[in-house]
Formats: structure tokens, sequence, C-alpha cells
């Protein structure tokens, strides 16, 4: 299956202007804001959040605080099948491209990529297959099937000539862990913070070939879960670490205000809870009830179109690869 398993690559710029395309995953935050009669409006509180934390972590001849902007581009992946007379293609992956324009000087920086991740297989794995097994224990393969796919990506021509570096995720930490502040601190990232234990989304993500680290970063009210492989304090620049922070978290801060929006900033020992009722709504309207009603649809649709079809050659071939550590070399050019 290794040689029968492609990648294809589509691109869609994400700014005030952004319109979900037809092929785009409808779960996906970005189309959730831009849905309804306050898309625009959304889309353009949503860029300017960004914009001011960019400037707000970036102050180095930066007098005027605006001197950065972000372009960001929605990076949509489709896995095509060639094998037993099946010549198939299905939309699996969702994740976002950032980089950072200096307004003075014009010079474009590449940012990182990944960021956001948005995975039709993930949907089918936590709302399809997970509740199967609540009560008699998560099996040891749960995940291998989209770990392999998410790493075939990672490895694939498709990504190595559009990307240079590996992706970094970053999400919301889990409100089921308690985490400790360290003495550590980087100069973008902030105060690191260690979990106790691991959850079942870093589970997950370890079948992806990712680690995870908790950074606060100054001016944040609590950490941000980054899943990466490599270095991450060293294989990527203070600006594109600022580039991520200043996007992911205005995410964060609309899609769990409860959390990143909160009055009160994480203390040395955190356990975030969205039961929490001090903090604020930013001027930005988010629909949860619509995006987990949209979730469960196309985890449906992915077991009916991806796995029934095609689900015994694709486990087959998760159980003969084996999840690795990410190898960050491979990426320089």
């Amino acid at each position: 299956m290794t040689n029968d398993c492609t990648f294809s690559i589509s691109t869609t710029r994400f700014d005030e202007d952004y319109t979900p395309s037809t092929n785009s995953r409808h779960t996906t935050n970005f189309a959730n804001l831009a849905r309804g009669e306050n898309g625009r409006r959304n889309l353009r509180s949503a860029m300017t959040m960004m914009h001011t934390r960019l400037n707000e972590l970036v102050q180095d001849d930066n007098q005027g605080s605006d001197r950065y902007a972000l372009e960001l581009d929605i990076i949509s992946v489709d896995l095509h099948l060639a094998f037993d007379g099946a010549d198939a293609a299905f939309p699996v992956i969702e994740i976002l491209d950032v980089g950072i324009v200096d307004t003075t000087t014009g010079t474009r920086t590449k940012g990182i990529v990944g960021n956001n991740f948005s995975s039709y297989i993930r949907d089918y794995d936590f709302i399809v297959q997970l509740p199967k097994h609540r009560t008699v224990g998560i099996p040891s393969d749960f995940g291998d099937v989209h770990g392999q796919v998410f790493q075939r990506f990672v490895d694939s021509r498709e990504y190595r000539e559009r990307f240079s570096q590996p992706p970094v995720i970053c999400i919301s930490v889990s409100t089921s862990r308690t985490y400790r502040r360290r003495r550590n601190h980087h100069p973008v990232l902030g105060f690191e913070y260690e979990a106790e234990g691991k959850s079942i989304t870093d589970q997950y993500f370890g079948k992806m070939g990712l680690g995870v680290r908790y950074f606060m970063p100054q001016g944040s009210v609590a950490p941000l879960a980054f899943y990466h492989c490599g270095d991450l304090l060293n294989d990527y620049s203070g600006l594109a670490l600022a580039g991520t922070i200043a996007t992911m978290e205005s995410f964060q801060k609309i899609y769990r205000p409860e959390i990143y929006n909160a009055n009160t900033a994480a203390s040395e020992v955190y356990r975030p809870s969205l039961d929490n009722d001090n903090y604020s709504f930013p001027q930005v309207t988010y629909d949860r009830v619509e995006r987990n009603r949209l979730a469960t649809t196309q985890a449906e649709f992915t077991d009916v179109n991806l796995m029934q079809p095609y689900g015994s050659v694709l486990k087959r071939w998760a159980t003969e690869q084996r999840t690795r550590p990410c190898e960050t070399e491979r990426y320089r050019r």
C-alpha cells in the first residue's frame, strides 16, 4: 500500500474575505466563523485579534505595535488510494500555514505549518469508535490508522516540496489533566508547564509521531499545547513561534473563552475547566452546537465512505508500519 497511497494539496486564503470551499470540511472552525449573517464581521474581528497579539509578542523595533501582520492559508489534503482495482480520493486533513509580513520593510517570513488541525479520521475515531470501548478500555491500536496516514503525508513528496519544516499543532490543554508550572522560561513561548499524566489526545497525537510541550506565553491566561517533533525551541525562529501563538491563542479565545479568555490567569498549579464562569466573550460569534453536530455527520460520512470500503486495507497497512520519531533533518534544503 505504501506505493499506492498519495496525497494532493489545495490552498485557500483565510482572511476577512474567506468563503468556505465546497471541498472544505464543514466542521472546521474557519468555516464556522465564516457562516451566517455575522460571518464577515467575525472574520475581521478574528484577524484583528491575531494581528494585535502578534505585535504584542514581537516588540523589538515595533514602537507603534503595528509592524507585523499575518497571512494565513488553509491547507486541505486529499488521500488518494489505488489498489485492488480501487481508485479513490478522500479528504483527510486540514491544517493552517502561517506567514508573517513586516509591513515596514515588506519582508515576508515563512512561519509554521500545522497550527489548527482538522481530520475526518479523527472525528471517526473519537465519535464512532471511542464510545464502543469506554466500558472495556481503549484498545492499543486506537488511532493507528490515523497516525500512519498523518505520518505518510508528512513524509510525502507533496509535503516536502511545499514545506521545509515538520508541522506543529497548537491546541487547547486538556480539561482532564492538572498542569504545574516549571522554572524554565522561553523568551517567546513563556513559562513551561508539565502535565500530570498523558491524556487520550496526547496518546493519539503520539501515534502521529508527535510529542507535546505546554507553554504559557507572556500576556496569556492559560498554557497552550504544542504537538511537535524535533526541537520545538530551536527548530523554529522566535518570529515563527510568535505567529503560531498569535493565531492559535486568538482562535482558542473564540472556541474556549472559559479557558483562554478567562479573567484570571493560570496559577502555578492549574486545572483548566469549561465550567469556569469568570471569563469574557470575544466579539465573535461561534456556534459550538453546530460544530458538534457537523462533527458527528462527518464522522458518519468517514465511516461509510472510507472505513467501510477501505478500512481493512488501511488497518493492515497500519499494522505493517510503526510510529517513529520525526527526523527534522530530512526537511532541510
